[in-house]
């Protein structure tokens, strides 16, 4: 056989089979023209009386009927002639249908290509790229103006009750003691200082000392017709407050309402607590009593009552007593809450007392009482203070 060439890969494949049965035809017509002539020794040796084609030539040409009338036109010539005609005629009956077979791969195979491709092409996502700008432009996109959420802060009837010193009109204008809570705690009120020792608002606790640390406040009274056990102001408000409160318990028929200690300056504070200290040592000190710069007695706000009837008791009775249980439903109305209340030393960081009252204004403490909250650290959304 001849060295076989592999078909040119720019041809189709039908134009490769086709390619491929002529070369099989040439390669054939070689191998024939190499057997013997007409007339040759081999011719000679065939047998005369073999007048008709074989059973391997009728095979060869029974596939077409050019095939038959070429075996029919070989009547009549020699035995050696027939044969090479036949032989001939078998050859190019192969290469024929050698030729269709590779045409029919070939069309096969490229069918076969094809509907893989279309298989690929179906189950293949196709990324289409952005779409065509249109000849006027992108349109561009209409923004609604989202007005900026309201705070007191933009308010100018607040900013100048603010800037007045009247935390009463400064709440009245936030909308009320709810409403200037939720916004102080929500932190959309930066403009309000709860550090600021002249405020009735302020946050006084373990992590949050007095600035200075030696405030003092300037309007300082005595409360009117209030039995004090010792020579203790208040701040004038708070002052006010608390003879109102101690009438109306009085007319209620709750007893009388007396106090024992109301502001302390700083030095004083800092005897109370090296009194305690010395006592119980620093860690039992700390639970009852505060450290100097950290007591809310220094602000002038706070005041510890005592219950009286004829003579006053102390501050360990005021809880059973019919006084303490007035305060606690009534005192929120005169504008004070009970500071450390029980099971709140982990917010508060000091063990209940019942009779330390802390003055925080009226719309305030009935915000406080409505709300249920238990700490001023609750109520403006503060960290807890347990320790320094």
């Amino acid at each position: 056989m001849g060295r076989v060439i592999p078909p040119d890969p720019e041809l189709s494949p039908r134009r490769a089979a086709r390619a491929e049965a002529e070369r099989l035809a040439t390669a054939a017509l070689a191998v024939q023209s190499a057997s013997p002539a007409e007339g040759s020794p081999a011719e000679a040796a065939e047998p005369a009386e073999a007048a008709g084609p074989t059973r391997r030539e009728l095979r060869a040409g029974a596939s077409t009927s050019s095939g038959i009338r070429a075996l029919a036109a070989t009547r009549g010539l020699p035995l050696a002639a027939r044969r090479r005609r036949a032989g001939l005629l078998a050859v190019a009956v192969a290469v024929v249908v050698a030729g269709a077979v590779a045409i029919g791969a070939a069309a096969t195979a490229g069918g076969r290509d094809e509907g893989e491709a279309a298989e690929v092409a179906a189950t293949t996502t196709v990324v289409e790229g952005p779409p065509a700008v249109p000849a006027e432009g992108l349109p561009v996109p209409q923004l609604a103006a989202v007005a900026a959420t309201a705070t007191p802060c933009d308010d100018p009837a607040f900013t100048a009750a603010l800037a007045s010193g009247d935390d009463a009109a400064a709440i009245a204008a936030a909308g009320g003691g709810g409403a200037f809570r939720a916004a102080v705690a929500s932190g959309i009120a930066p403009c309000v200082s709860l550090s600021d020792p002249n405020r009735e608002w302020v946050v006084v606790n373990k992590q949050r000392p007095l600035d200075p640390v030696d405030y003092r406040a300037g309007d300082l009274v005595m409360p009117e017709n209030v039995r004090a056990l010792e020579e203790s102001a208040l701040r004038a408000r708070a002052a006010g407050a608390l003879t109102e409160m101690v009438r109306a318990a009085s007319d209620a028929g709750a007893g009388e309402i007396g106090y024992l200690s109301a502001f302390r300056s700083y030095s004083t504070q800092q005897s109370t607590y090296a009194g305690r200290v010395s006592v119980g040592g620093v860690e039992e000190a700390d639970r009852e009593s505060a450290r100097a710069g950290y007591s809310e007695h220094q602000t002038g706000l706070a005041v510890d009552i005592v219950p009286c009837n004829g003579s006053c008791a102390t501050l360990d009775d005021v809880a059973a007593s019919a006084q303490g249980a007035w305060v606690r439903d009534h005192a929120w109305e005169f504008g004070f809450i009970t500071r450390y209340a029980e099971g709140r030393e982990s917010v508060s960081g000091y063990e209940p007392e019942a009779w330390h009252l802390r003055y925080i204004g009226p719309e305030l403490a009935r915000a406080y009482h409505e709300g249920g909250y238990t700490t001023l650290e609750e109520f403006f959304g503060l960290p807890a203070a347990p320790t320094y």
